[in-house]
Parts: C-alpha cells; sequence; structure tokens
C-alpha cells in the first residue's frame, strides 16, 4: 500500500513539474508577445480615428455618409488636409453634398483635395494642381487616338510641320506623358461614349508647356498618342522626318578632278621659206 501511495506522489510530482514547466514556457512567450506589442506602439505612435472611403468613387461622383469609414491612423503620419470629425467632413448646414475632384479607391484617407466644398460642384480648375494650366487641343479623326483618349489618360504630344531651310516636313514629339483633364466639355472617363471622336482634348501643362502647345498648333499638326502613365517619359528627341523613315541615305556626288592635257612641243624646221612642224618633241616654253 504504501508503494502504491508512493508511486501515486511521484506521479503527481512529476505532472506538477511538467505544468510548471509549461506553464513558466506560456508565461515566457505572452511576456515576449507583450513587449513586441509595446515595441510596436512605441514605433508606430498613438492611434486616431480617420474618414477614409469605404469605395471606390469616380470623379464629379457626390460624396454621402455611406461613402466613408472611420479606421486607426498613427496620429503622427496624419496628412495635413484629412478628416477625423464627421461634422467639418459633413456640416448639418451644408447647402449641398461635396463632390470627388479625383478618382479614388477603397481605403484611400479622405483629404480635402480630394473633395469640393459643401454644396461646391466639381469644375475643370479643381482637376489642375498648382502651377499647372489648362489647355485645348484642337484634334480630329487624323490626330492619332483621339477617339480612345479619355479623361485622366496621358498622352504623347508630336508636331509635324516645316521649318525654314530644311527640306520637307519633320515631325518632332515636343511632350511626353502629359495628363488629360477632359475631352470636349466632359470632364469624367463615365461621360465619354466608346463611339466619341473628340474635338478638343484639353490638358494640364505648365505655362512653358502651354507657350510650346500655342506655338506648335498654330505653326503645324498635332498628332497623340496613348502613354501608359506620368512614369513613361522619354529621354532625348523623338524626330524623323521622310527619309529618315524610309531608310533613304542621300550619297555625296563624286567629285572628279579635271584632267589637265599635257602640252607637247615640236621642233620647228624652215622649208621654201615656211616653218612647218617636225615629228622632234622639245621642251615647251613658258
Amino acid at each position: 500500500m504504501r508503494a502504491v501511495f508512493a508511486l501515486v506522489l511521484l506521479v503527481g510530482m512529476g505532472l506538477a513539474g511538467v505544468a510548471v514547466y509549461m506553464i513558466q514556457g506560456y508565461m515566457s512567450d505572452l511576456e515576449t508577445a507583450l513587449e513586441q506589442e509595446r515595441s510596436f506602439n512605441a514605433n508606430a505612435g498613438k492611434l486616431v480615428e480617420v474618414y477614409v472611403f469605404a469605395k471606390a468613387k469616380g470623379y464629379g461622383d457626390a460624396l454621402a455618409e455611406g461613402d466613408v469609414q472611420l479606421i486607426y491612423w498613427p496620429e503622427k503620419s496624419l496628412p495635413k488636409e484629412i478628416f477625423r470629425e464627421k461634422e467639418k467632413l459633413f456640416p448639418p448646414n451644408a447647402d449641398g453634398p461635396r463632390y470627388i475632384m479625383r478618382s479614388t479607391e477603397a481605403f484611400e484617407p479622405v483629404l480635402a483635395s480630394r473633395v469640393t466644398e459643401p454644396g461646391q460642384l466639381a469644375s475643370l480648375t479643381s482637376k489642375l494642381e498648382k502651377g499647372k494650366r489648362a489647355f485645348a487641343i484642337r484634334v480630329g479623326m487624323d490626330s492619332g487616338v483621339s477617339n480612345f483618349v479619355k479623361p485622366d489618360d496621358f498622352i504623347d504630344i508630336l508636331w509635324t510641320g516645316s521649318v525654314p531651310g530644311y527640306e520637307g516636313r519633320i515631325t518632332r514629339q515636343i511632350e511626353n506623358a502629359v495628363q488629360v483633364i477632359a475631352v470636349d466639355n466632359a470632364l469624367n472617363e463615365g461621360q465619354i461614349s466608346s463611339d466619341t471622336v473628340a474635338q478638343t482634348v484639353t490638358v494640364a501643362a505648365t505655362p512653358e508647356q502651354v507657350a510650346r502647345l500655342a506655338q506648335a498648333q498654330a505653326t503645324g499638326e498635332l498628332t497623340l498618342s496613348l502613354a501608359m502613365d506620368a512614369t513613361e517619359t522619354i529621354e532625348g528627341t523623338v524626330e524623323t522626318d521622310t527619309k529618315s523613315m524610309l531608310g533613304i541615305v542621300e550619297v555625296a556626288p563624286e567629285v572628279v578632278a579635271p584632267v589637265i592635257e599635257q602640252k607637247v612641243c615640236y621642233a620647228k624646221q624652215r622649208s621654201g621659206g615656211v616653218l612647218v612642224d617636225t615629228d622632234v618633241v622639245i621642251p615647251c616654253k613658258n
């Protein structure tokens, strides 16, 4: 009986030791996890609630309360124009809703630069960044991809014309990856039908680009080509003319040296009172 009691006691002590060991391991893991969380929170800083878009929104869409939601954001990384209070985003006595000025995706922060003031409609100027100007380019069926260009696309612009002192016409790319902000009177891609042939394409350009485009439009023809995005920039000058397009290489005319005829002088003799040439070659006198 005593042996059984001793065996049970030993088994119980063994199980207790295993339990203590497991509890110590669990507490160690828990302490490590808490330390990692404290380190993460220290790096992230205080989290605050901010408004983000709950769904994708297009240019010109009205903004409703169901289009946004609150999420936590690190306070030290807050954008300056972000909305944190519902009363500021949706004023109770507003004249109307806010409208989207830039196409957005879900969970993008709601910034003041992305929406209009309450009751203010989205306009062409709202699509311009600081320092940019809107410039309208006349286009047509022969302008490349005029029937495919939509607002917010990026295009390259090529000029074709004549240059004084240069034979024939040349084509040169004068701008690349310029953003389209309107096609005819439509500011939003959803307002453009697939069979629309644009008459004007309005781009956002710097004052220097506007001056170049105005000069190019007045002196030649403009052609458009679609680019993927604003990063599709091209270094150097892109230019061609008819001869280089067809691979025609001009060959310089062969210069033939003039043949100088060698003067030959013959000795003369008098015959019957008259000087006549003989077959004897003599040096010519200068």
